[in-house]
C-alpha cells in the first residue's frame, strides 16, 4: 500500500499531460483565438501550489493522509499518513514538476508584428484593364470593329465580283425603273389599268432607248469614211509640220516610226485576234445583260411595293421600323437623281450639239449623243466626251476649231456644275466632289464602265439612309428617356388654356 500515493500522482501527471495536448491541439485547430482558454481555465495545483500545499494551510503529510484515507479505515489511514507523508509530498511536488514542463512545451500561436509607422504605405496592384490607357482601349476597340467592316466589305466585294454582270444589271434595273415609274403613276392616276399603263412605260421607254443607240450606230456608220479620210489628211498635215518644225525630225524617222508600228501590229496579230474574241464575248455579255436589265425592270415597274414589303420581312423586327422610313427616302433620292442627270445631259449634249454644228464639225449629232450618254458618269464622263469632240474637231478642221471647241465644251460645263446641277439635283442628292470622284474610281475598278454609272446614285442613296437612320435612332433615344417627375413635371408640363364659362360677353351682362 506504499507505492498507492505515487501511483496516483503519476496518474495526475499523465492526465495533465493529455489534457494540455489537447489543449494544444485545440489552440492549432482554432488559431489565434485560441489564447483566451488558459484565461478561462482555473489555476492548476502547480500555479498556486507549486511544492504540493493544502489551501488550508497543513501540512503535505496532511494531504497525503487524507488522499492514503480515502482507500482505508479512518484510523489506519491517519497512522498511515504520518509515517508517509514525504513520500506524498515528493510525488505531489514531481506531479507539479511534469506540469510545468507540460505548460512550457506548448506552442505560442503565431503572431505578425505590424509594420513600424514610419514604413511607406505600398499600394495593391491596379486592374490591367485600369492600367491600359484611355486612348489605347478606344483605339483597340475601334480597330477591331474595323476590322470586322473591312472583312464584310471584302467579303462582299467578292461576292459582286462573281456575279457581277447580275448585280449591274439589277442596278441598271433600279435606275431604268426609278426614270419611268412616275409615268407609271401619272397614268394610274388617270385611271388607267396598272397592267396596261406598266406595259404602255416599259414599251414605250425601251423602244425610246433603242431609237437612241440605233442613231448614234447609224451616224457613226455615215461618217465613218469621210472622218477616216479626214483623219489621214490630218496625220498628213502633222507629218508635213513635223518635217518643217523646229523639233529637227528628218523623213527617215517618221518612216522609222512608221515600219515600228506596223511591226508591232504584225508582231500582236494573235493578241489582237484574241481580243477581237473577247469582244465577241463581251457582246454576247451585254445582250445578256439588257436582256436580265429588262426583265427586272419591267416587274420593278409592276409589283415594286411588293417587291419591297416582301424585303422588309428580311430585316430583324427591331430594326424594320427605321428600314422602312428610310427606303422611300431613299427611293426618292434615287428618282431625283436619275431625272436630274437626265436632264442635265440634255441640255450639255443640246448645247454641245448646237456649237459643234455650226462650228461644222463633222459627226455632231452623234458626238452629242456621246455626250449625252457620258454625262451619265460625274466629272470623268464630261472630261472624256469633251475630249472626245475636241480631236474630232482637231483633226477634221484644225487647232482654231478645236479651240473654239474647247471653248464651248468648258463654258458648257461650268454652267451645268454651277447652275444646273445645284438647281435641278438640289441638296437631295448633293455629294462631295471628293466622294464622286472616289466613288467613280472605284466603281470602274469593280464593274468597268457600268460600275462608274452606277456607283454615284448609290453612293447618294447610301448618303440619305445613313442620314435619316442617324436621325431615327436619336429620336428613338428620347423617345426612350423617362419623362420628368415631381415639381419638375408640372414645371414643364403643358399648361391647357383656360376655359370660360359660359355666359354673356363682358360688358353685357347686369350689374
Amino acid at each position: 500500500m506504499s507505492k498507492l500515493p505515487q501511483w496516483v500522482g503519476r496518474l495526475g501527471t499523465g492526465l495533465t499531460r493529455l489534457a494540455h495536448r489537447l489543449e494544444s491541439q485545440q489552440a492549432d485547430m482554432l488559431g489565434p483565438d485560441g489564447e483566451g482558454d488558459d484565461a478561462a481555465r482555473g489555476p492548476g495545483p502547480s500555479e498556486d501550489h507549486p511544492h504540493g500545499g493544502h489551501p488550508s494551510g497543513g501540512t503535505p503529510g496532511a494531504g497525503a493522509g487524507a488522499g492514503a484515507g480515502a482507500g482505508a479505515d479512518d484510523g489506519a489511514g491517519a497512522a498511515r499518513g504520518g509515517t508517509e507523508g514525504p513520500e506524498g509530498a515528493k510525488s505531489t511536488e514531481g506531479s507539479g514538476d511534469a506540469a510545468g514542463e507540460g505548460a512550457a512545451a506548448r506552442p505560442e500561436p503565431p503572431s505578425v508584428p505590424a509594420p513600424p509607422a514610419y514604413a511607406p504605405a505600398v499600394s495593391a496592384r491596379p486592374d490591367p484593364v485600369d492600367a491600359v490607357p484611355w486612348g489605347v482601349r478606344v483605339a483597340a476597340e475601334a480597330g477591331w470593329r474595323l476590322l470586322v467592316l473591312g472583312g464584310t466589305v471584302w467579303v462582299l466585294m467578292k461576292v459582286i465580283s462573281s456575279v457581277q454582270l447580275v448585280v449591274l444589271s439589277f442596278t441598271v434595273a433600279l435606275l431604268i425603273t426609278a426614270l419611268l415609274e412616275p409615268t407609271v403613276t401619272r397614268l394610274r392616276r388617270r385611271g388607267v389599268p396598272r397592267g396596261l399603263a406598266t406595259a404602255i412605260t416599259f414599251i414605250s421607254g425601251f423602244v425610246i432607248m433603242g431609237l437612241v443607240v440605233w442613231f448614234v450606230v447609224w451616224q457613226v456608220m455615215e461618217n465613218v469614211d469621210e472622218v477616216s479620210g479626214e483623219v489621214q489628211a490630218g496625220i498628213d498635215d502633222l507629218r508635213r509640220w513635223l518635217l518643217h518644225s523646229p523639233f529637227h525630225v528628218t523623213e527617215k524617222q517618221i518612216n522609222h516610226v512608221a515600219k515600228s508600228l506596223r511591226e508591232a501590229i504584225g508582231a500582236n496579230t494573235e493578241q489582237i485576234t484574241s481580243a477581237g474574241l473577247e469582244g465577241v464575248t463581251v457582246v454576247v455579255e451585254v445582250m445578256t445583260g439588257i436582256l436580265l436589265s429588262m426583265f427586272c425592270t419591267l416587274f420593278l415597274l409592276y409589283d415594286g411595293q411588293k417587291i419591297w414589303n416582301w424585303s422588309l420581312k428580311l430585316v430583324p423586327a427591331p430594326a424594320r421600323a427605321g428600314v422602312a422610313g428610310a427606303g422611300p427616302r431613299a427611293w426618292a433620292t434615287l428618282t431625283a437623281y436619275v431625272r436630274g442627270t437626265v436632264i442635265v445631259a440634255l441640255i450639255d449634249a443640246i448645247f454641245i450639239g448646237v456649237g459643234l454644228f455650226f462650228l461644222d464639225v463633222p459627226m455632231a449629232v452623234p458626238l452629242a449623243v456621246f455626250i449625252f450618254l457620258f454625262a451619265f458618269i460625274p466629272l470623268v464622263g464630261a472630261v472624256v466626251s469633251g475630249a472626245l469632240a475636241v480631236v474630232v474637231a482637231l483633226v477634221t478642221q484644225g487647232v482654231f476649231t478645236g479651240a473654239m471647241v474647247v471653248v464651248v465644251v468648258l463654258a458648257v460645263q461650268q454652267i451645268e456644275g454651277h447652275v444646273l446641277q445645284p438647281f435641278i439635283l438640289g441638296r437631295a442628292v448633293r455629294v462631295h466632289p471628293l466622294a464622286v470622284v472616289l466613288s467613280v474610281a472605284a466603281g470602274s475598278l469593280i464593274g468597268g464602265i457600268g460600275g462608274a454609272v452606277v456607283a454615284v446614285p448609290l453612293v447618294a442613296v447610301a448618303n440619305t439612309v445613313v442620314g435619316y437612320l442617324r436621325a431615327y435612332s436619336q429620336e428613338t433615344a428620347l423617345r426612350a428617356v423617362p419623362g420628368p417627375h415631381g415639381a419638375t413635371a408640372s414645371a414643364t408640363a403643358p399648361v391647357p388654356p383656360p376655359v370660360v364659362p359660359p355666359g354673356p360677353p363682358p360688358g353685357e351682362g347686369g350689374g
